[in-house]
């Protein structure tokens, strides 16, 4: 039943959320659009967060509240939650005082335009000076309320405005969602960024990873674990990754919080924005922005306890141009470095680096690196001799954004109990599902089972030692472990035989019967 309710009440929360995109986008490209509806979710999330918080702990009406009185607790709050809004400032005040033109309907007179852009520096300001400053500085940068995008004129931008912010204060996160059957601003963040990545295509893929594929390098990281201490994603996009480990397990039970880095601004922005509308406050979560490779900004968090990752395919990196590079301790005990136009394994021995001794490590990898030779093969043999490689899982076809490429998983540890590797032929687990192929729960436990038990199954699963697999070139390529079931239809050759002569003999008997018809006739 509490599953029916669920599906139901998510249903609903896509179908309107959904409406308001489709309504609202018009001349704003539906990728871009995504800003605005994503940064009015999120300060309706972060206003009524507040006062839900206010009341709890001193049982006020905060929204009720005037901002002189307000005024008094602003640095406890800020302490606590990490920003300030002034209770004239709450997303519930300014859509209760917005015309149907745009224009405020008081004394200020400012039209909403100039209000937002006023409110959303102010909640930045609020944490200037705090430990949450990082967090929240430049979180509404993506949503310029004087873009051109919105309307040529004043007015056309305010009443797409008044549009957003309306639909969005319609939107019903209470009544039927009050008995936390979802967690509807995170389940509305996660249906968004689904829906504009698919019509996106290499745009949004390139950093948001299907919620199905983020649950399975989650729990492979977590298999024997009820509870965890630090998560760890280098290329975090929007943090989809991160907070699956919330949702399995609970955001209390990462007891020492969720790490990323972003180099691409707008996904480091969306990654911070996810983390809040998920409930993780401020000081349970530390993205970074900026080239993970080239500058990493958690050398004094590390190591970490599961570690996850779809780092970007193939791209260039610095590699031995850099001669630091060789002397990094992420890089060198391979005693080789990644090419310098494929980065891939570069990410790979970064996290390798960062990974506790009792730790896990999942990474979605491109097809190529597991086979390649070159510098490539070196750093796998270093993998692989090491015993560091505990699985490599073959993804199905078709199941990413932006690209069709069958990409695989590749799971690291620092302590195996066996010196072999579970290789694990996943690509016929997928249901084809609105143009992509997508892992369904089935396909999801049947991986985890492999994975558990570390079983073997023909044409599924199986354990090959790491000496045959350095004797084998260090190919870690599934299909060269795993036999293909061959479902080609068996065919009796005596049978074909037979009906063979029967075809020759009904044909000489045709062509006798042909040749005295002809006869007939030339007589």
């Amino acid at each position: 039943m509490a599953e029916t309710t669920r599906d139901q009440q998510r249903a609903e929360l896509h179908k309107t959320i959904w409406s308001i995109a489709d309504d609202l986008r018009g001349s704003v490209d539906g990728w871009d659009f995504k800003q605005y509806i994503l940064g009015m979710l999120f300060y309706r999330f972060i206003s009524e967060n507040l006062c839900t918080y206010l009341k709890e702990a001193d049982g006020v009406d905060y929204a009720s509240m005037d901002d002189v009185t307000a005024e008094i607790g602003r640095v406890e709050t800020v302490n606590e939650k990490g920003f300030f809004i002034l209770p004239s400032e709450l997303f519930c005040n300014v859509l209760n005082h917005v015309g149907k033109d745009g224009m405020r309907l008081r004394e200020d007179g400012k039209d909403l335009n100039e209000l937002l852009e006023q409110v959303f520096k102010n909640i930045e300001g609020s944490a200037v000076g705090a430990d949450s400053e990082g967090d929240f500085k430049g979180l509404f940068d993506d949503m310029d309320v004087n873009s051109a995008k919105l309307g040529n004129t004043v007015a056309e931008r305010n009443a797409k405005l008044v549009k957003l912010i309306t639909k969005i204060g319609g939107l019903d996160f209470g009544g039927a969602f009050q008995d936390n059957h979802i967690d509807a601003f995170g389940d509305a963040y996660e249906y968004l960024m689904t829906m504009y990545a698919s019509k996106a295509g290499k745009s949004g893929g390139e950093f948001f990873t299907p919620q199905e594929v983020g649950e399975l390098l989650a729990r492979i990281t977590l298999v024997g674990k009820t509870e965890v201490g630090k998560v760890y994603d280098p290329c975090c996009g929007s943090a989809g990754l991160l907070l699956k480990f919330a949702k399995i397990l609970g955001k209390d039970k990462v007891r020492k919080g969720f790490f990323g880095q972003e180099i691409n601004l707008t996904s480091y922005n969306l990654s911070r924005i996810n983390m809040f509308l998920h409930d993780i406050n401020f000081d349970k979560f530390d993205i970074a922005l900026g080239d993970t490779l080239k500058d990493p900004r958690h050398w004094d968090d590390e190591p970490f306890d599961c570690i996850v990752s779809n780092p970007p395919y193939s791209i260039k990196w610095e590699g031995k141009e850099n001669t630091l590079n060789i002397d990094d301790p992420r890089f060198s005990p391979a005693g080789v470095l990644a090419p310098a136009s494929r980065a891939d394994l570069a990410f790979t021995m970064h996290m390798l680096s960062w990974l506790a001794t009792d730790g896990t490590a999942a990474i979605v990898e491109f097809p190529g690196v597991l086979y390649r030779g070159g510098a490539e093969a070196k750093i796998r043999k270093y993998l692989v001799a090491n015993n560091f490689v505990d699985a490599v899982i073959q993804l199905p076809s078709d199941l990413f954004f932006g690209t069709t490429i069958a990409t695989c998983i590749l799971v690291l540890k620092k302590s195996k109990a066996s010196n072999d590797v579970l290789f694990i032929d996943a690509s016929a687990e997928f249901e084809r599902v609105d143009s992509k192929n997508k892992l369904m729960p089935a396909h999801i436990d049947r991986i985890m089972g492999a994975i558990e038990n570390r079983t073997e199954e023909q044409y599924f699963s199986k354990l090959v030692t790491n000496d045959d697999i350095i004797e084998n070139d260090v190919n870690l390529s599934v299909s060269s472990y795993v036999e293909k079931k061959d479902d080609r239809e068996e065919i009796d050759i005596v049978e074909l035989n037979a009906e063979i002569a029967r075809i020759v003999a009904r044909e000489d008997e045709l062509r006798k019967q042909i040749d005295a018809i002809v006869a007939d006739l030339e007589a």
